[in-house]
Formats: structure tokens, C-alpha cells, sequence
């Protein structure tokens, strides 16, 4: 990518949102593939606590902590120059009090995220409020929230019942008056997750939640055909076309772009 490329500030993440510009995200957890996803045109990088499983090989994202989330924040803020980063809020990080996720929070910031990531509704509202009141962009989570794994009962598929579903609707609506500027929809009913996307005001992004969303996130290694054993339906692997890293990411990118992933009768629910 040219030096040219301008920054991803929120200001223009809205403006993509507004004119329909699909959004690309991918996790990143260090200086060189943060370099390398820069340079490949991704908007966002997710630092993700998924690197409790990608990089730890932990069997769930929980024992992930808020130190290790801040060195990794660090590592890639470091390697990039032009994309928006979103750090994790690590279980048990934001939990205890709205003190304690404003606290952890700052931490993520001042390692270098541009925006904090937190998981779940109804009591989270409070928190993104305070937050946001603080001048801290926040992206909410909703769907499939992994650090809850144990609590749903595995990773399925959420909001397959009308209940579920109205839950979902109430608490999506909930963090965005709260100030939520960003959603990630996970492992949802692409109808649903379709609805959601159209009635809020913020960038809905998707994983496993259908194409209607108003972008795509990836955990890298899965995508790059890295992770080893059954993925999830939602996944396609970009590096089976051939070529480099680079280009599988890029490749990525443009389908993002174009619409072109995901398949609704391939990867969707």
C-alpha cells in the first residue's frame, strides 16, 4: 500500500458505514503481520483474545489477561501505520465494576488501541456508557461470546429462537444508545443478524452472521489456512487460491469489499 493511504480514524469508518463501504477486519497479534495487514488494505485490526487459542493454545479465550492483552496491543500498534485497532477486553477485566473496565479500559489505550472490545448485553450498557462519557470508543459483542462459552453451553449458534432473538434486538439497541460506535455480530442467524445491521445506526460487523452485515472479521490463522482441525462453517481459507500471505489477505479484502464473501449458502447460518 502507498504511504498515501490516509489513517482509519472513527470519523471514516461512519463515513464507510454511511455509504455502504463494507468494512475489513482481521485479528493481528504482533509488529509483523500488523505490517504485513496494513499494507493489504485492511481497515481494522482486531487483537483479539483469540490468541489465548491461536498463539497459547488455551481451549477457550478466558485465561487470556489483561497484561498479556496490553503486550500484544503494543506489538501491533508498533508494526501499523494506517488501520484502526480494536483491543479486547479480557474476561474478567470489565466485570467487576464500571472502575475497573474505565481502568483496564485505559490500559488497552495507552498500549496503543484506538478502540476497546467488550462481550455480552444487558449489564454492559453501564459500562459502555461510562466509557464512551470518557472519551474511549467501544465496540460491543453480541451473538456467540466466547468468553461466556462455558455459561451458552459451547460454541452454537445464537438467537435461533424467538426469544433469543428478541433478547438480541433488545440488547443490540441497549449498546448502541449507550454509545456503542461499533458491533460484532458472532455465529448468528444471517436473517437476524441482516435486521440488526439495518435498523442501528453503527457498523455492524459479522462473523458467521451472514453477508448483510457492514463488514467481516477472520481470525487470521483460520483464514490463512494456519488453524489445524474442523473450522467452522463461517471460515474460508484464502490462502488455498495459492500466492503469498499478502495475497491471500488482500484477496480477503477485495471479497470483503465486493461482497463476494461470505457465501450465504457456504458459510452462513
Amino acid at each position: 500500500m502507498s504511504d498515501a493511504r490516509k489513517p482509519m480514524t472513527l470519523h471514516r469508518l461512519r463515513a464507510m458505514h454511511a455509504v455502504g463501504e463494507k468494512i475489513a477486519m482481521l485479528t493481528c497479534y504482533d509488529a509483523s503481520f500488523a505490517r504485513l495487514l496494513d499494507d493489504a488494505g485492511v481497515d481494522v485490526l482486531l487483537v483479539g483474545d483469540s490468541l489465548g487459542m491461536v498463539l497459547q493454545g488455551h481451549d477457550s479465550t478466558v485465561p487470556v489477561s489483561l497484561d498479556e492483552m496490553a503486550y500484544h496491543t503494543q506489538c501491533v500498534a508498533r508494526g501499523n501505520t494506517h488501520a484502526w485497532i480494536v483491543a479486547d477486553l479480557p474476561f474478567g477485566s470489565y466485570h467487576a465494576s464500571t472502575d475497573q473496565a474505565l481502568r483496564s479500559a485505559v490500559r488497552l489505550m495507552q498500549s496503543g488501541a484506538h478502540m476497546v472490545k467488550l462481550e455480552g448485553g444487558g449489564w454492559t450498557a453501564e459500562t459502555v456508557r461510562l466509557l464512551v462519557e470518557r472519551g474511549i470508543p467501544v465496540c460491543a459483542h453480541l451473538g456467540l461470546t466466547p468468553q461466556s462459552v462455558h455459561a451458552l453451553g459451547g460454541y452454537r449458534v445464537q438467537g435461533r429462537d424467538e426469544q433469543a432473538a428478541q433478547t438480541l434486538r433488545r440488547q443490540a439497541r441497549e449498546l448502541a444508545e449507550a454509545g456503542a460506535a461499533m458491533l460484532v455480530l458472532e455465529l448468528m442467524p444471517s436473517a437476524l443478524a441482516g435486521e440488526l445491521t439495518a435498523a442501528l445506526p453503527i457498523p455492524v460487523i459479522g462473523i458467521g452472521a451472514g453477508a448483510a452485515c457492514s463488514g467481516q472479521v477472520l481470525v487470521l490463522h483460520d483464514m490463512l489456512g494456519i488453524t489445524r482441525g474442523k473450522l467452522p462453517r463461517f471460515v474460508r481459507d484464502f490462502m488455498h487460491e495459492g500466492g503469498g500471505i499478502e495475497a491471500a489477505v488482500k484477496r480477503y479484502v477485495a471479497a470483503v469489499k465486493d461482497g463476494s464473501f461470505p457465501v450465504e449458502s457456504l458459510h452462513t447460518y
